[in-house]
């Protein structure tokens, strides 16, 4: 089974950038999809983006098209989201996590990193 790890995660302030990894381990990653995904205390867990392994398919959720990039390495089995123009909305813990097939849920979850945007 996949085992994924998350970093990149710090304190930044508003309008900053930050990139966070997804590195899978463990074997080849030859699933269908990893997504990044964050969750907040008080709030329910929230998709962030996804992109598909195979075509690179991507899609995003409406608070951070236009300001988060996912993009993969399937070289390097890294999945990455390039967070730019950051709010203090974005703080949060970010996890990653993948799709093993379209009908499937998301699984083999990371760990998780913290991202802190300051006002």
């Amino acid at each position: 089974q996949v085992q994924l790890v998350e970093s990149g995660g710090g304190l930044v302030q508003a309008g900053g950038s930050l990139r966070l990894s997804c590195a899978a381990s463990g074997r080849t990653f030859s699933g269908y999809a990893i997504g990044w995904f964050r969750h907040t205390p008080g709030k329910e867990r929230e998709f962030v983006a996804r992109i598909t392994w195979r075509l690179g398919n991507t899609r995003y959720a409406d608070s951070v098209k236009g300001r988060f990039t996912i993009s993969r390495d399937n070289a390097e089995n890294t999945v990455y989201l390039q967070m730019n123009s950051l709010k203090p909305e974005d703080t949060a813990l970010y996890y990653c996590a993948a799709k093993r097939s379209l009908a499937e849920d998301f699984g083999s979850w990371g760990q998780g990193t913290q991202v802190t945007v300051s006002s």
